[in-house]
């Protein structure tokens, strides 16, 4: 979903919460609150998945009758609604089961999650959400949302500190004055002869002040500054931000009552304020209207329309620190925002630094922790670096296409991908895409925002690869009519592609013009009733009908409920293969992609399939030249031939696989007609998995030799798929040449 950075993505069907009542203190005490969830996660319904190959891989397991207990819907679709999409979108995953609804999803990157669950009594009805109800709420203005800490490399910073500092609360403005939150660092000292500096964070509209530390990790990520010696020690000031005004109640009250209740000090200079989105706002109205109040100024996805005249940025520059802009990518709904932003402090001459947008997340938190880790360590000390952080790019005006005017998917450079829905929907209550955009290929549904218009948009920033997708309009697969491409075995699929260096971005993106192979059409006789049917085929760049010698081919099968066309449609196969080829790293070589359904597979392959196939292309006959590979039903399709024909095919792949050798299978005849058996497989989330390891088993104990690839993680899905026949390709004919 388009997220609004007023509060961590909430579906747009659901009723705002009431926020739950903070406890207030007296002015100057400091009491205990609760840091977030350490562990895993204190939702006993959360657990890593056991004996999985793959680690940080979760499955949730929701009992049927305590969501009817805690919600009153019977046999409604249970969900787990969190921000597990790419860049920390906020998605929803089906649970299904019977006794219980299970929901299984990763591996999750480290870092901290933010879910609850929520049952659909009918598609298109509004969802009731709940959480664990043995449980305590974590989240002070949702309190729905659970949390899940998924510890690990790159997370460290994010993690439990032992020594750390104190949280308590303050109260501030008299009678029933306004609560903040307070950190004191590790050894914080009220006698201490230099008094502390201090940091003011203001929330954003529709969050609690608390979530800084709920969502924000913020005790985490002083602490573990503080304690490495990459921060000043410094006290901070978490205040509701709800209707706080500049003059009045920041600096009339709750600046002189932290300045009473804590050893830190009154001058400006000592002190910072920062906020995110309305809350940046507030913080950059103090450098207008109380200009040098504060001396380090942030800004996180936040935006400032009022005009600053060069005598105002002069006074700035003599007054301020520093000022350092934060955001997100193009899905942060600030995005434009801080271009303008940025415009502006230029034109006007205000010094400021831009740490530039984040490329992978948007309006959310892992946008303002990465921003809050990165100013808090150049607070209060020299700092020799005053450019954006690695890897952050410049806010730039952004183009955004009309809608209606171009096809969909819009995929700009960065990766940011926009889909749309056309205004045919308008009279929808819920519109999502369900693509292979989760976790590994995982496949959740991640909620449209509609517009004016009544058209429905949302982006989201995917990394490089081949995707496919449909919309749900209240529960409905509906085909993007926007987007040309076509999936015959699925005709409400739309497909498309977005470059990137990651593996399956590399070998799923088009080949230079030039240096790509051809894909044709064969048509056969099928044992099946005699019918014609078609095979794609793929020939290399340099293909020769009159070779002297022909080229070795591999047959490549489908899976149950594809056809012919999926491979290349859905799995590219035909881009991986000239991508291969043009780095060098297979051997030339045909590949037929022919039709497997509703026939004796063993006769077809060696009957039909390759005697076409030979007699059509220049292939080669020879089975030391001869390959043949599945996935799913296409695997059992081609182990069932290799234990029927033993030695007809040198080369044997089989993904997501089944189907052992059975009785009578001549062992020794497959191992010496065989050059490779090599098997691939999903994690735990692959259906297949346990089938493919009694099939391992069965081999083993038959005296098959073969080999076990390393598991892939993911689902039984093409993201598995197409990284096996990455894999598998360059192992094909080297043993002959």
């Amino acid at each position: 979903m388009m997220e609004s950075h007023a509060r961590p993505a909430v579906p747009p069907d659901r009723p705002r919460t009431a926020v739950l009542a903070a406890v207030a203190v007296g002015t100057g005490a400091l009491l205990a609150v609760p840091s977030a969830a350490t562990a895993a996660s204190g939702d006993p319904w959360v657990a890593q998945v056991p004996d999985s190959p793959v680690a940080n891989v979760y499955r949730f397991t929701v009992p049927a009758e305590v969501v009817t207990e805690v919600t009153g819907v019977e046999d409604g679709q249970v969900t787990v609604q969190g921000n597990f999409g790419p860049g920390r979108a906020w998605t929803e995953f089906n649970a299904d089961g019977e006794a219980d609804r299970v929901a299984t999803m990763g591996p999750l990157e480290p870092g901290l999650y933010y879910y609850q669950y929520a049952v659909r009594p009918a598609p298109g009805e509004e969802a009731v959400t709940f959480r664990n109800p043995e449980t305590d709420p974590e989240v002070t203005a949702q309190p729905d949302l659970s949390t899940l800490f998924v510890p690990g490399p790159g997370a460290e910073w994010l993690a439990d500190a032992a020594g750390g500092g104190e949280l308590g609360t303050i109260e501030y403005g008299g009678g029933a004055g306004s609560e903040a939150l307070v950190w004191t660092p590790p050894g914080y000292d009220a006698d201490r002869a230099e008094p502390y500096p201090t940091l003011y964070l203001l929330q954003d509209e529709g969050q609690s002040h608390r979530e800084w530390v709920e969502l924000g990790r913020l005790k985490q990520i002083l602490d573990n500054l503080v304690l490495d010696g990459d921060a000043e020690p410094m006290v901070v000031v978490m205040a509701d931000g709800e209707g706080l005004s500049v003059k009045k109640d920041l600096l009339r009250e709750l600046v002189p009552a932290v300045e009473s209740a804590f050893r830190v000090a009154a001058d400006p200079s000592a002190r910072a304020i920062a906020g995110i989105g309305r809350g940046a706002r507030t913080a950059l109205e103090t450098l207008v209207s109380a200009t040098g109040a504060f001396a380090h100024v942030g800004s996180f996805s936040g935006g400032f329309d009022q005009r600053i005249g060069h005598g105002k940025a002069r006074q700035i520059n003599h007054r301020t620190d520093l000022i350092r802009v934060y955001g997100g990518n193009a899905t942060d709904p600030a995005y434009d925002g801080i271009v303008e932003l940025e415009a502006a402090f230029a034109e006007a001459g205000v010094e400021f630094q831009s740490d530039g947008s984040n490329p992978a997340t948007g309006g959310v938190w892992e946008t303002w922790r990465a921003g809050l880790h990165d100013f808090a360590q150049r607070l209060f000390r020299p700092v020799d670096e005053h450019g954006p952080s690695e890897g952050h790019l410049p806010f730039t005006a952004r183009e955004v296409p009309a809608p209606g005017t171009t096809p969909t998917p819009w995929v700009d450079e960065n990766g940011v991908v926009t889909f749309e829905a056309g205004p045919e929907f308008a009279d929808a209550s819920r519109v999502t895409v369900w693509g292979n955009f989760g976790p590994a290929g995982s496949w959740p549904r991640t909620p449209m925002v509609e517009q004016d218009d009544g058209s429905w948009r949302l982006s989201m920033r995917l990394e490089g690869g081949s995707y496919y997708y449909k919309f749900e309009v209240d529960g409905v697969d509906q085909k993007d009519e926007g987007n040309p491409t076509s999936v015959l075995s699925e005709p409400a699929w739309s497909t498309f592609t977005v470059a990137g260096d990651t593996l399956r971005g590399r070998y799923t993106a088009e080949a230079p013009a030039g240096e790509r192979g051809e894909v044709g059409v064969m048509h056969y006789t099928s044992t099946a009733g005699g019918e014609e049917r078609s095979a794609y085929v793929w020939t290399p760049p340099d293909y020769d009908a009159d070779r002297a010698e022909a080229y070795p081919v591999l047959y490549l099968q489908h899976g149950g409920g594809q056809t012919w066309t999926d491979w290349i449609e859905v799995g590219h196969a035909h881009r991986i293969l000239d991508n291969h080829h043009r780095q060098g790293g297979t051997v030339p070589m045909v590949v037929v992609m022919a039709n497997g359904n509703g026939v004796d597979f063993p006769t077809e392959m060696t009957t039909r399939i390759a005697p076409a196939a030979e007699e059509l292309y220049n292939v080669s006959a020879d089975p030391r030249r001869r390959a043949l590979a599945g996935l799913s039903m296409g695997s059992g399709h081609t182990l069932s031939t290799l234990w029927a024909h033993p030695g007809e095919f040198g080369y044997i792949g089989a993904m997501s696989a089944f189907g052992g050798p059975p009785e009578g299978t001549d062992v020794d005849a497959v191992n010496a007609g065989t050059e490779l058996i090599r098997v691939y497989s999903g994690d735990r989330q692959d259906f297949t998995y346990d089938a493919t390891l009694e099939l391992i088993a069965a081999m083993e104990r038959s005296g098959v030799e073969h080999e076990f690839a390393p598991i892939v993680a993911g689902p039984h899905g093409w993201d598995v798929w197409q990284k096996s026949l990455i894999d598998f390709l360059p192992r094909l004919f080297t043993a002959t040449g």
